[in-house]
């Protein structure tokens, strides 16, 4: 019957199994998560173990106690006599099977709390090692695949610590168990592996299979948390219910959620009626069995408390083992899936800081020079920019102007370390920019893309994220209670700056938290904002720093004519001595500029100043011509 099984994978989904040397590997990786259990708290741990070491010997105790107690009934019932070493015999198994049910108790309190402790440092892990990864990577939909199976395989694993410690105490518990039936009977022990054998190689076959199912289907289960999101979703059920579009995302949902459900019923059912034909095998071992003890108690060769204790302790050896077993393909299951959270967790950024950095030179005296810079995404042949070579001069404000796909963001990201160049190299003050550390070259520029977020956080968290770590004990003194200045809303200094440069502190008279209000509409009481509104609190996030270098993206597309304006007057004289790149497709913005550079498939064709371009009769004069027409 398990060959018969096993052979209708043919006839089921395509689902195929890892391949063993990828399975075994695996498995090797629990004594990592062993470490990381003990690393989140070892006492919580130390007493888990001792519990589960002293619970594996009840079971075995109280079937013993109970063989004594029919052997005494019986000798009582025969020879009579005082009963007080019944009642002592009774008194024992109660004290056993209490102090069992408190220990359990105890136990399942230790291991709920590990376990809390366990997924929220996992999480915090998650999060901290994603901060460290190559931007490029969150571009890429296959990470994305990986970092979903990361983020679902946490809780998991907490289950898989569960299973290890039943594991541990199953054991002990069933080691003490065939010392009896060894002394008793040999051959039950054969009897047993029989027994149970066969649904061990059941289970482990289709554990590989449901995980290689979930496995194929984590790009398809991503799109359906991306349509059940668009369909109930304040940011897009304008567009929803105008377009009339609940019909064919339901429809879509529907198609995807059937056909996964399809493949997972198909697998279900041959695991039920190959798991069915298998157990059968475990039953009619543990009745033959039974009917060998049966037969010898008969005939006198065991007593009947001695009948009791082998029946009893065959039938739960017997499901120990069982349970063994199942717990093995279990964590054999569950270390298929911590491969893809340790896997995430060794996943390396390939911008990191060479030993010995240097601090990025305060003043910057010279400036940057890209010399024939390109990047390539990974896996693309197309390059997003190349042969790029200019300058940006100490104190010099550039504008980077061109259509739609030009290079102009990934020249920024390239400037802010963001990307590193595949070829070419970028100086900063004669140096490679490689030589400099990272968080520092980070820290000295501020910037604001045009995708900005907007922090469903309050007003002030929303701004002081631009430089969390110098406001962090106001943004946190909710936590802590009695903070005076945070009770009455009094932000510091460079928050309240920071609003008045970008003007976004005109929004609070209408606010009515003021620094404290909540923005957007996913908590209580939160206040939504104008695309306009948002971009200046967005624009005083680089304020917060005191940036050597200023980058703003698209900073007024939301803005309207007068308050661009008032920006860039504001920018124009905070950035005095400062340098500054703006991206901007208005050119009442970019003439501003002392140098525009202008790219074109991700090579500069033109630069210099507004006056000098216009004049030259290129893509820059073409592209202000066809601005200028749409005023006329």
């Amino acid at each position: 019957m398990m060959v018969a099984g096993m052979g209708m994978g043919r006839r089921g989904p395509n689902v195929p199994r890892p391949p063993l040397r990828e399975r075994l590997a695996a498995l090797r990786l629990v004594p990592r998560l062993l470490r990381l259990v003990w690393e989140t708290q070892p006492a919580y741990t130390a007493t888990m173990i001792v519990l589960r070491l002293v619970r594996s010997l009840v079971p075995v105790a109280n079937l013993w106690v109970a063989k004594l107690i029919i052997d005494e009934v019986i000798r009582l019932a025969r020879a009579g006599g005082s009963p007080h070493h019944l009642w002592v015999l009774v008194a024992i198994e109660m004290a056993t099977v209490v102090g069992g049910e408190l220990l359990a108790r105890v136990s399942g309190l230790i291991e709920g709390l590990l376990s809390d402790l366990f997924t929220n440092r996992i999480s915090i892990r998650i999060m901290e090692h994603a901060a460290t990864l190559d931007l490029h990577m969150f571009e890429d939909p296959k990470f994305y695949d990986h970092l979903e199976r990361a983020r679902q395989g946490t809780t998991g694993r907490v289950a898989l610590l569960s299973q290890l410690l039943g594991i541990g105490q199953s054991a002990l518990t069933l080691a003490s168990l065939s010392i009896g039936l060894a002394a008793q009977a040999p051959w039950l022990l054969l009897l047993l592996a029989v027994a149970v054998l066969p649904s061990f190689v059941g289970e482990t076959h289709f554990a590989a299979l449901s995980y290689s199912l979930l496995f194929r289907r984590t790009p398809q289960r991503r799109q359906l948390d991306y349509i059940r999101y668009v369909g109930a979703s304040d940011e897009t059920a304008k567009e929803v219910q105008m377009f009339g579009l609940a019909p064919w995302l339901i429809a879509r949902y529907r198609g995807l959620s059937d056909r996964f459900y399809d493949e997972s019923r198909t697998l279900a059912i041959r695991k039920a009626l190959v798991s069915s034909g298998l157990s059968l095998l475990g039953t009619v071992g543990y009745y033959a069995a039974y009917a060998i003890v049966l037969l010898r108690a008969v005939g006198g060769a065991i007593s009947i408390g001695t009948l009791t204790f082998l029946a009893a302790s065959f039938r739960q050896s017997r499901d120990l083992i069982q349970q063994l077993l199942m717990s093995a393909s279990g964590i054999y299951e569950q270390s298929l899936y911590l491969k893809d959270l340790f896997d995430f967790f060794d996943m390396k950024s390939s911008i990191q800081s060479a030993p010995g950095a240097l601090p990025v030179p305060r003043p910057i005296r010279q400036g940057f020079v890209f010399e024939d810079v390109g990047f390539q995404y990974p896996g693309s042949d197309r390059w997003a920019v190349r042969h790029l070579s200019f300058t940006l001069g100490a104190g010099e404000r550039v504008a980077l102007v061109g259509e739609n796909g030009a290079g102009k963001t990934t020249l920024t990201k390239l400037l802010a370390r963001l990307y590193e160049p595949t070829e070419g190299r970028i100086l900063l003050d004669g140096l490679d920019l490689r030589d400099y550390d990272v968080a520092d070259v980070r820290r000295s520029i501020g910037v604001i893309f045009q995708d900005f977020v907007q922090y469903d956080m309050r007003f002030d968290e929303n701004v002081g994220v631009g430089e969390v770590e110098s406001v962090r004990a106001y943004l946190d003194a909710e936590l802590a209670p009695g903070d005076g200045a945070a009770a009455n809303g009094e932000p510091p200094a460079a928050i309240a700056a920071a609003s008045e440069k970008s003007l976004a502190a005109s929004l609070l008279p209408r606010l009515p938290g003021a620094y404290r209000q909540m923005l957007g509409r996913r908590f209580e009481q939160g206040v939504d904002l104008s695309g306009g509104e948002w971009q200046k609190v967005a624009l005083a996030r680089a304020y917060m720093r005191d940036a050597q270098v200023l980058i703003l993206d698209e900073p007024t597309a939301a803005l309207d004519a007068r308050a661009e304006y008032d920006v860039f007057v504001r920018f124009n004289a905070l950035m005095a001595g400062r340098m500054a790149v703006v991206i901007s497709h208005r050119f009442s913005t970019v003439r501003m500029a002392d140098r525009i550079i202008v790219l074109r498939n991700g090579e500069i064709v033109e630069q210099g100043t507004h006056e000098a371009l216009v004049g030259a009769g290129g893509l820059y004069a073409e592209l202000f011509a066809m601005q200028a027409a749409g005023y006329r």
